[in-house]
């Protein structure tokens, strides 16, 4: 199983296990695991990298995983001689079995894993702009856990399940990803109720770091480059992470593999912090951010960029690039995966595969690298084709304003 001792990112300082934070410089906890090699084992799904997971055990009904396969066809449109594909999705044909379409059950999964084992009885909070929520909802419904999902109103038709929704609440909250986290850090400070942690959560990220293991297992090697859309960057930083774990391991390569990171401009403030932006242009309210994007789960006003361990640090100590995308190109793109391949994809996929393509043309890759391109979600078509998808109704609607009496009223429904 994934013993580990709990390390800031940052400083390297130990932490105590639970930590989200480092107090000498606020750094990321990352979880340094007692196993040094990377040994694949028979468990189905993400729980085959359980060494390096924190958790102790696994659920059998839960935890599918990405499935790594060789591109043929958008290789062959761009011209590439070793493109990979992570596909994170619904797509039976190729194995892939992620009933909600996202890779967020690669985060949802070791995460209730994790608070059962530790024995946590209080609720799971969660803020989201929709694939996260229907993540934590299809898995807590499985598992018979509960959860509370914060979730902005114009993103609650993306939440669902395939299965009888279980001891699920779900919060509209007037306004956009960042006022869902504020009044989900309001209840998770009440007594019973537990932050799901976002970045900080080492679960969430060592479960996407999957992704980069299930790749090095299919192809005995790390890639030369990682293409993925970000919104907050965690997806970016886990990759990171697991990289310098296989790297450690000493026999799949010594190189980090370059991160090439993208997000939907204008509403794009990782990107705008890399390349330098002013206050001025970081007002992505003039741009009526997140309304209008290809995609607006990509949006998160309040990344972990600068904190130690962060996507700055990511992106800097692999050599990587951070790429902005408008509308126009994304939409191009999916059309190209969709063609060349034969299964769809969520909007905030293409918007990888458009800095992919970007890359191509400005040869930032070579024809023979190694690539590895994360479909961070797709066959929503074709998982219609197999399963009902069941809707979750909205029990509450909050705003800001309205944030100390929606609270207590939280609190009476769920001891109810």
């Amino acid at each position: 199983m994934g013993e580990y001792t709990l390390r800031c990112a940052g400083c390297g300082n130990v932490l105590s296990d639970g930590a989200t934070s480092c107090p000498l410089d606020g750094g990321l906890p990352r979880a340094d695991y007692l196993e040094r090699r990377f040994n694949p084992g028979e468990l189905p799904g993400i729980w085959s990298f359980i060494d390096w997971l924190p958790v102790d055990g696994w659920n059998p009904s839960t935890g599918s995983s990405s499935v790594t396969y060789r591109s043929s066809g958008l290789a062959d449109e761009l011209d590439l001689e070793c493109l990979y594909i992570s596909f994170s999705g619904y797509w039976p044909e190729r194995g892939a079995l992620m009933r909600t379409c996202s890779f967020k059950e690669l985060e949802a999964a070791p995460t209730m894993q994790m608070l059962l084992d530790r024995g946590a009885e209080e609720i799971l909070v969660v803020a989201s702009a929709g694939n996260t929520a229907r993540a934590f909802a299809e898995v807590c419904s499985i598992t018979g856990q509960p959860v509370v999902l914060f979730v902005p109103v114009p993103s609650l038709d993306r939440l669902w399940t395939t299965v009888e929704p279980g001891r699920v609440l779900v919060v509209g909250v007037e306004g956009d990803y960042a006022d869902a986290i504020k009044l989900a850090g309001v209840l998770s400070s009440r007594n019973g109720f537990r932050p799901e942690g976002g970045a900080r959560n080492i679960a969430r990220r060592d479960g996407m770091g999957t992704v980069l293991l299930d790749h090095v297992r299919r192809s005995g090697s790390l890639p030369a480059h990682y293409f993925q859309a970000i919104g907050s960057g965690t997806g970016g930083i886990a990759v990171w992470e697991a990289s310098m774990r296989v790297i450690g391991d000493g026999r799949f390569g010594e190189s980090l593999p370059r991160l090439h990171l993208a997000q939907n401009i204008p509403c794009a403030p990782v990107h705008a912090m890399w390349h330098g932006a002013g206050q001025e242009e970081m007002n992505f309210d003039a741009y009526g951010c997140p309304e209008g994007m290809h995609d607006d789960v990509l949006f998160n006003r309040n990344p972990p960029y600068a904190v130690p361990g962060g996507v700055r640090d990511a992106v800097i100590s692999s050599r990587g690039r951070i790429y902005g995308v408008d509308n126009t190109r994304a939409a191009s793109a999916q059309r190209l995966f969709e063609r060349s391949e034969g299964i769809d994809i969520l909007p905030a996929a293409a918007v990888a595969v458009a800095a992919l393509a970007d890359a191509v043309e400005s040869g930032s890759v070579g024809r023979d690298d190694e690539i590895l391109l994360n479909i961070t979600g797709g066959g929503m078509k074709r998982l219609a084709e197999d399963y009902s998808r069941m809707r979750l109704k909205c029990d509450l609607r909050l705003g800001q304003q309205d944030s100390a009496d929606g609270i207590a009223s939280i609190e009476e429904m769920v001891s109810a």
